[in-house]
């Protein structure tokens, strides 16, 4: 009877608590959870070597990791020496081979990396003392040769040829270069002028002057007894000799005295990468430290914030808005980020602007100020699940002087900040009236607008160095037409002749995105029906069709009719010679100069269509389009490798952005006035 009872009670009870809780008024938070870090057991050798060592039994498997914690040095006209001098290093040892080398760390399914200022192993517990015998070998007795330089050479002119056309690069390094200066270490960049004077004796010297235990720190994580540990990094290096290491003196970045504009031209460029920078000092052990980092998580430190709120949600210029700051022991800089469409290049800056200003003049929310500590915590909590977290933290203190108890009262720090810190952090070091906006864009499309907004600009090139105004763009010779244009593509390809008897192009090409192979498929008949099939495996992921009449796009099994306005655009083509149509449809607007090269460009809807004005062949296409989700986005479609077939010349090279990649599309298969009927575009 007494269960009976109690069940019919505890219902009631519970709605009975339960009608107790008001829902409409949110709980107040508890206090920042009380944080306990195991201290990690040390030890120093007496060559300045600092040991750490955090055990942690879980997973049978162990990290060591060395860390020179080396102030930066000026490398002047040998710029990337000690990258290039890191890169060298793990090349095997002076008693082992980098065959045997790398043959003894696979055979132990171990991972050992290599950098200018330090290296890391990983392995199985049981196989840690051979795993760290080899990293302290390869670290201490490296052996470098002239055949391991040659290459490592030839791979980083590579890696700079490749960045030479990427607008984001170019933003990098002159973001750096005019923001930090020439004659700070942080200003400078690896060039192939600086790249080719460096030689092996270089290499050498560098690694015998920097690389010491002096202010070196090694931390090992895992699976370990400390007694055990303690007697292996003895064996290792203890005979590690420590040298004379000066901190260089270098002069502290200096703020403009008014904001402005700093341009770069990059006449390749579909997107503008538009950033704001200001130089500043900031360090981890400073009063403000917490204080910024929240107010920057506001300003562009998360999808929510301020600035991505804007750009990207209101305005749909970017995928991404971004801020951040650095602190440093040497130089810290304040930086915002964001890649947008030309068009817009000038909106970017005014709106980015608009919310720095905004942080430093408006009160942040105490809505927003708690989800911010909120993302805060959480993230400070989960990494504290992690072993390593533990041993950076140990590291962090040491090499940022910091107070034994920092972490311990991280989340206290963080929970302090209040409405009026975020604002007196934000007009301290995000300074919108003393500050660089970089601009990395394409002149033509983007300047004249700049200018109409009244601030001083500068002008560099891509390595940073003061230039003049850009060539907007040549004038129009007279009688130059797009009629010309287009006859002296025609005569380019084949001829007229030759032309009028091509009926139907039928090209299949090939691609290869992360080892996936790409078939691409075009077919064009006259008078204007077309049809494009993108597949892969075997099944098809994406067709395009126009049969004269009607038309439809297919992806994923979900087929829809084309539009209004893309059939009468499509009605209005001319195949299988499509740049026929341009004497339709095209209007001549400008001769622009790209990569040295002039080329003349035809406004055809939504396309800017450029041709060689040297060898009159169709260069590429500036398409602007809607994506799926609304928002515009520009891409450039590059023809290359024109080769002769059946008298007629087409291109057998299409490179096609794909987000962050670019595809290369190679022709396999061309063929004209064969293997096409009406069926090809049902």
């Amino acid at each position: 009877m007494k269960r009976i009872i109690l069940l019919l009670i505890l219902p009631i009870l519970s709605i009975s608590m339960k009608a107790q809780v008001d829902r409409s008024v949110q709980p107040k938070p508890g206090p920042a959870p009380e944080i306990n870090l195991e201290k990690p057991v040390t030890f120093k050798l007496k060559n300045g070597l600092e040991v750490l060592i955090v055990e942690n039994h879980k997973l049978p498997r162990v990290t060591a990791s060395l860390t020179l914690d080396n102030p930066p040095i000026i490398e002047g006209e040998k710029a990337g020496l000690s990258d290039l001098t890191g890169s060298l290093l793990g090349n095997g040892s002076k008693k082992l081979s980098k065959e045997k080398f790398d043959e003894q760390v696979d055979y132990l399914g171990a991972r050992v990396n290599f950098w200018s200022t330090g290296a890391r192993a990983s392995s199985l517990s049981k196989y840690f003392p051979e795993v760290f015998g080899l990293m302290a070998d390869a670290a201490l007795n490296p052996v470098f040769t002239q055949e391991e330089f040659d290459k490592k050479i030839k791979q980083t002119l590579d890696g700079l040829k490749a960045e030479e056309k990427s607008v984001k690069a170019v933003s990098n390094r002159v973001r750096k270069a005019i923001g930090y200066g020439e004659n700070h270490p942080y200003g400078e960049f690896t060039s192939k002028e600086s790249i080719q004077k460096i030689t092996l004796d270089d290499v050498k010297k560098h690694y015998n002057t920097y690389f010491k235990p002096n202010k070196a720190y090694l931390v090992i994580v895992g699976d370990v007894n400390p007694k055990e540990v303690k007697k292996l990094v003895k064996k290792y290096f203890k005979k590690w000799e420590k040298g004379g290491i000066k901190t260089p003196e270098f002069p502290q970045p200096k703020n403009v005295a008014k904001t402005e504009i700093d341009f770069i031209d990059m006449p390749n460029a579909v997107q503008s990468e538009v950033g704001v920078v200001y130089n500043t000092k900031l360090q981890m052990k400073d009063p403000d430290y917490h204080a910024v980092l929240v107010a920057n998580q506001i300003l562009g430190g998360d999808f929510n914030s301020y600035l991505n709120m804007n750009l990207r949600e209101k305005h749909g210029y970017t995928y991404g808005a971004r801020s951040g700051i650095n602190p440093d022991k040497y130089a810290s800089m304040f930086r915002t980020s964001a890649s947008v469409r030309n068009e817009v290049t000038d909106s970017t800056v005014i709106q980015t602007l608009k919310e720095i200003n905004r942080i430093r003049t408006e009160n942040v929310t105490e809505e927003n100020l708690k989800n911010v500590k909120a993302g805060y915590s959480g993230k400070f909590v989960r990494a504290l699940e992690k072993p390593r977290t533990i041993a950076n933290y140990a590291l962090n203190i040491k090499t940022n002087d910091l107070p034994e108890d920092f972490y311990k009262n991280y989340l206290k720090n963080i929970n302090a900040v209040s409405v009026s810190d975020v604002k007196r952090v934000a007009n301290k070091y995000f300074d919108a009236d003393h500050a660089r906006v970089v601009v990395v864009g394409k002149a033509v499309d983007v300047l004249p607008n700049l200018e109409k907004l009244g601030y001083k600009i500068n002008y560099y090139d891509k390595y940073g160095n003061p230039t003049s105004k850009p060539k907007m763009s040549k004038p129009i010779p007279k009688g130059v037409t797009v009629k010309t244009v287009v006859d002296k593509f025609i005569k380019a390809i084949g001829g007229k002749d030759k032309i009028n008897s091509v009926k139907s192009i039928k090209q299949k090409f090939n691609a290869e995105i992360q080892g996936q192979k790409i078939d691409l498929t075009n077919i064009a008949m006259a008078p204007n029906k077309r049809a494009s099939i993108v597949g892969a495996g075997g099944m098809v992921m994406q067709k395009s069709v126009f049969n004269g009449k009607d038309g439809y796009t297919m992806a994923r099994g979900m087929k829809k009719p084309l539009d209004a306005e893309k059939l009468e655009k499509a009605k209005n083509e001319t195949q299988p010679i499509s740049e026929l149509g341009l004497l339709k449809t095209g209007e001549l607007i400008a001769i622009e100069p790209i990569d040295g090269k002039d080329y003349y460009v035809i406004k055809n809807n939504d396309e800017k269509v450029y041709f060689d004005v040297e060898s009159g062949l169709k260069s590429r296409i500036l398409k602007t389009q809607k994506a799926p989700n609304g928002k515009e986005v520009t891409q450039v479609i590059r023809f290359l490798d024109y080769k002769d077939v059946d008298g007629v010349k087409l291109p057998h090279k299409i490179l096609v952005p794909m987000g962050p990649m670019t595809l290369e599309f190679k022709a396999v298969e061309t063929k004209i006035n064969q293997d096409v009927s009406d069926a090809d575009f049902e």
